[in-house]
């Protein structure tokens, strides 16, 4: 194995394989030192009650209703039928509280929401399910992707933004609407917050999906931003500002606390090399802490983007500790140390998109990179790795961004920052 978790291999043009990621089980937490075990096993334990819940709750419906199986309801994101930019009083208006109705009825038993959905069109029908067919279209043999459970794939999801964009939604409405009208919606809110309590990890991290679905999912998720957008979500609650003044003193304690042991996750993840920091992977392994595998295509690594966030969300929090101050300097080295300068990322012909010179321009960051040589990293679909995005399949070049200036953002916020904090 390598330094970052995947097989090497004899080819020149193949460096690795990207290994599965291992998914949280009472096997691995029994393997745990005896004074960790009990709040994982109880952990454990509430996700798989939830779940058999969750399921039950639709299979009543079914019998209720005579239904022979269930209707699949309509796929969109979340974020383009739920706005979250308009003014104050449009969320009093009829159409924002006929889709704040919506998605009410989208809510999952456990409290949470779905992907993909579109929750402009219409409320959710007895018997509907709560999830559009997630499921990837390209899936390969023995896919990372692949569901564990027929027909019940992110049912509760942290991914898209998902159950935070609903949340910030209904906070929106509740806000502006009387409380004689408001009391569903208040319920869906404080059962959403719950529900991102329940999923929280002992150690303050969040799985991508929950109750838990096993693989990659189970993984600390930091891609695409999800236990960052879930931190800012915590963090605006336990202030009780602006749409929030509503949140009774109880949960935003509550808030304030899951956010405080996510930061500690935040810390206690931060990838070290050679004694030193550097940044984080899109996903962490719950129990050991370390880089792990998403998609056949998401090697353990050193990611650019996700990293870039959560080094502004560290930046952005009022007092910092010095083990914050310590992650964010470090952080910020490596930003400086691997940022590429002359180079655009562009489509080049029919094959997709390449790294090509451009003096002047950048900088730009690679999405991966190796952890211990810091050199770009490509992954494939057939979960080979590579360190030429040339090498890669033509699908994969077209359809990922290998490189962005996330990073650029962070590292102008930084250069205020640290004076503040040297």
């Amino acid at each position: 194995m390598t330094a970052f978790g995947f097989a090497p291999l004899a080819s020149a043009a193949i460096i690795g394989t990207n290994p599965p990621a291992l998914p949280l089980t009472a096997e691995r937490i029994a393997a745990l030192p005896a004074a960790q075990q009990r709040g994982w096993k109880e952990y454990l334990a509430r996700s798989e009650q939830q779940l058999r819940v969750d399921q039950a709750f639709l299979q009543v419906e079914l019998r209720q209703h005579q239904l022979k199986e269930t209707v699949l309801p309509p796929s969109g994101r979340s974020a383009n039928s739920l706005p979250l930019d308009k003014p104050a009083d449009w969320y009093g208006g009829a159409e924002a509280l006929r889709i704040a109705d919506i998605v009410v009825s989208f809510q999952t038993p456990a409290g949470g929401w779905s992907k993909n959905l579109d929750m402009s069109l219409h409320p959710r029908a007895p018997g509907e399910a709560f999830a559009p067919d997630n499921r990837s279209r390209a899936l390969a043999a023995a896919d990372f992707d692949t569901p564990h459970r027929t027909n019940w794939n992110y049912v509760g999801t942290f991914d898209n933004d998902a159950t935070m964009t609903e949340l910030r939604y209904l906070a929106k409405v509740i806000t502006v609407v009387e409380s004689d009208r408001s009391g569903s919606y208040r319920q869906a809110f404080l059962r959403g917050i719950g529900y991102i309590a329940a999923a929280q990890y002992p150690n303050g991290g969040w799985p991508q999906v929950w109750p838990l679905e096993g693989g990659y999912h189970d993984m600390i998720t930091y891609n695409d931003d999800a236990s960052v957008n879930l931190l800012g979500l915590l963090r605006d609650v336990s202030r009780g500002t602006n749409e929030f003044a509503f949140a009774p003193v109880s949960l935003r304690a509550m808030a304030g606390s899951s956010v405080r042991r996510g930061v500690d996750c935040l810390l206690a993840t931060q990838i070290v090399v050679g004694g030193h920091r550097t940044v984080w992977c899109q996903q962490h392994d719950p129990l050991t802490l370390q880089p792990a595998s998403g998609r056949n295509y998401e090697m353990p690594s050193q990611v650019s983007s996700e990293s870039a966030e959560i080094v502004l969300f560290l930046m952005r929090l009022p007092n910092p500790s010095p083990q914050v101050v310590a992650a964010v300097h470090a952080a910020a080295a490596w930003f400086e140390k691997t940022k590429i300068s002359g180079k655009t990322f562009q489509r080049t012909g029919d094959d997709g998109r390449r790294l090509v010179s451009a003096p002047g321009s950048g900088p730009l960051w690679a999405r991966y990179y190796e952890i211990g040589t810091d050199r770009p990293i490509f992954g494939d679909r057939d979960k080979t790795i590579h360190d030429k995005l040339e090498e890669i399949s033509q699908e994969r070049r077209r359809g990922y961004a290998w490189y962005r200036d996330s990073p650029r953002r962070t590292l102008e916020e930084y250069a205020v920052w640290s004076k503040a904090h040297p």
